[in-house]
């Protein structure tokens, strides 16, 4: 994993550092297909050690974001080295691919080929400057969203940290700490609009100096999508709505008879998870107190699944590669960041204690043994797969990891927690249709108004969502959508969560019928990373990609089978 083409010491965070190498890289002799494999070598070491230094930054930056030392070093990044790094990735995408002997190149550069030629299709110049502009604003929204704190039950709170209020059985509590939580997000909510609109702007605008005529087209050419369409995705919004929503009004109207409400309120079911207090009246699960709780039990967990499992795992820990508890001024949400030099996955979250706590260490988790897994293979672009199939990794690891869920749950609470997980969802599956569809609409109409904007989401939500009484709180749902962090930072990264929880739920059918194969699958497939298409990564694994009606009934049909199963 060393290289002689660039120092172990090497400063990646500094242009002029960089600078020497992309020289080298831009003006060096080459003659034949062999000087165009250490080429494509030491380019990917060269990427390595600068996405490291990015991507520190950028964990730095989410850990504290009110540190304006972190943050302005994380801003100096994006606004005077990417900039260049963009120009000098086009420069050696055109060397690369238009070099006589990249016929000649073996059959494993063939996808990294095809994406530099997208990459080249799309590369505009005065896009630049815009792109700088999006980061901006992205990282505005992280500065803004982390610093929102709640005055509650006579101290300061995060928000991660209010959501296990809204799972008290005492309806009164879940109502007061959900009017906390949205008076909070109502203070920025003009704001976070403002950023969105701009952002809207800055993306048609480079879509249309890319050549296309809106961002719809031209995101699907950045982020690689091959193999499935837009009109797929409007496909797979059809089929949640016949196979998912039925049972998404099923499974709400048994919580509306069983806590013996006329209509649910936004206090008494997750807008976006479709759980909420326990309708039998039992206390919310509390799987840890601490975050080394979590991390011994996930520990346990994964060391009974899989010895390998349980080492990357202990790896983590060891390499000081976690943060994990929920503080003022830390960025929301969870994520895992690939550090590719040392080539040591990093898991981000706000933990305080919930199921769903758990239900995220566990889903990042699974990115990271993806990581690790594919940690091998020799190029940065061999190890990043498509984020479709990175989803199969973590949304399979949390339903292959039911069997062990007693590590934190006595029997019953453990069952409990399982028959949460599956009834979320069915319910996150119309929720992902309505953030994908919004998205398709937003761009499709860049010159919409606020109010046309509003409108259509309202149409979304009476499409796809949960039939919840809204009364007296009629503007903030027309704002609801604020709460998704993905509309702001990772444009059209959501469809994928969609297509993989089909993936998972097809390595989970072969995790109930036999545990050790689904395991040798889904390590056979994760150490492929980004070396075959996605239709390939899916077959590795034995699962088919699809959008159809049919076939997503079949994959709910059986989880619904087991959720009664559970339940009975």
């Amino acid at each position: 994993m060393t290289s002689s083409f660039v120092t172990e010491d090497f400063d990646a965070s500094k242009w002029e550092n960089i600078e020497p190498y992309a020289n080298d890289l831009l003006t060096r002799e080459l003659t034949c297909s062999g000087c165009l494999e250490r080429l494509i070598k030491d380019s990917s070491t060269l990427a390595e050690h600068v996405s490291e230094a990015g991507t520190l930054l950028s964990i730095a930056m989410t850990c504290d974001t009110e540190n304006s030392s972190k943050l302005q070093s994380y801003l100096d990044f994006v606004e005077n080295v990417q900039p260049k790094l963009s120009e000098f990735a086009d420069a050696l995408n055109r060397r690369l691919a238009g070099h006589p002997a990249v016929e000649e190149l073996p059959s494993r550069y063939d996808l990294m080929i095809k994406c530099i030629r997208t990459d080249i299709g799309i590369f505009r110049e005065e896009n630049i400057p815009l792109q700088v502009e999006e980061a901006k604003l992205e990282t505005e929204h992280s500065t803004i969203t982390g610093a929102m704190m709640v005055e509650y039950d006579g101290e300061e709170k995060t928000l991660p940290q209010m959501a296990i209020y809204l799972e008290d059985t005492d309806r009164s509590v879940r109502e007061s700490a959900w009017r906390a939580v949205t008076a909070r997000m109502e203070q920025d909510a003009e704001r976070l609009s403002e950023i969105y609109d701009e952002l809207i702007r800055i993306r048609h605008q480079i879509a249309t100096n890319a050549g296309f005529d809106d961002y719809r087209f031209y995101i699907f050419e950045a982020k690689h999508r091959y193999d499935y369409s837009l009109d797929d995705c409007l496909q797979f919004h059809d089929s949640i709505e016949s196979v998912c929503v039925p049972l998404m009004h099923q499974i709400h109207g048994e919580r509306r008879t069983a806590l013996g409400v006329e209509a649910l309120r936004p206090w008494d079911v997750g807008e976006k998870s479709g759980g909420g207090v326990d309708i039998h009246g039992r206390s919310p699960l509390q799987p840890f107190d601490t975050v080394d709780e979590l991390i011994s039990g996930c520990s346990n967990i994964f060391h009974s699944m899989s010895p390998e499992l349980g080492g990357m795992f202990d790896m983590l820990k060891e390499r000081d590669s976690l943060d994990l508890e929920s503080r003022k001024g830390k960025a929301p949400g969870g994520y895992q960041a690939n550090l590719e030099k040392t080539r040591i996955p990093f898991i981000f979250m706000n933990a305080a204690g919930t199921q769903g706590d758990l239900m995220t260490m566990v889903h990042e988790a699974g990115h990271a043994f993806h990581s690790c897994y594919s940690s091998e293979l020799d190029l940065i672009d061999e190890r990043n797969p498509p984020l479709e199939f990175a989803e199969v990794a973590s949304m399979s690891m949390e339903l292959m990891s039911h069997p062990e869920w007693g590590e934190f749950y006595s029997e019953e609470e453990a069952r409990r927690a399982k028959a949460d997980h599956l009834e979320k969802i069915v319910c996150f599956m119309p929720w992902m249709a309505t953030i994908d569809a919004f998205q398709h609409w937003v761009y499709a109409n860049p010159e919409h108004s606020r109010e046309e904007r509003a409108e259509h989401w309202l149409e979304l939500r009476r499409r796809f969502g949960p039939k919840t009484d809204w009364s007296g709180f009629e503007d903030l749902k027309e704002t609801s959508w604020q709460g998704q962090l993905h509309l702001f930072q990772v444009p059209f990264y959501y469809v994928e969560y969609g297509i993989a929880q089909l993936g998972a739920l097809q390595l989970w059918q072969y995790h109930r019928r036999d545990a050790s194969d689904a395991l040798s699958r889904y390590a056979r497939a994760m150490s492929l990373g980004n070396t075959k298409p996605l239709p390939e990564l899916f077959g590795e694994a034995g699962l088919n990609l699809g959008f159809g009606e049919e076939h997503v009934g079949s994959l709910i049909g059986e989880l619904n089978e087991a959720l009664t199963e559970i339940q009975t």
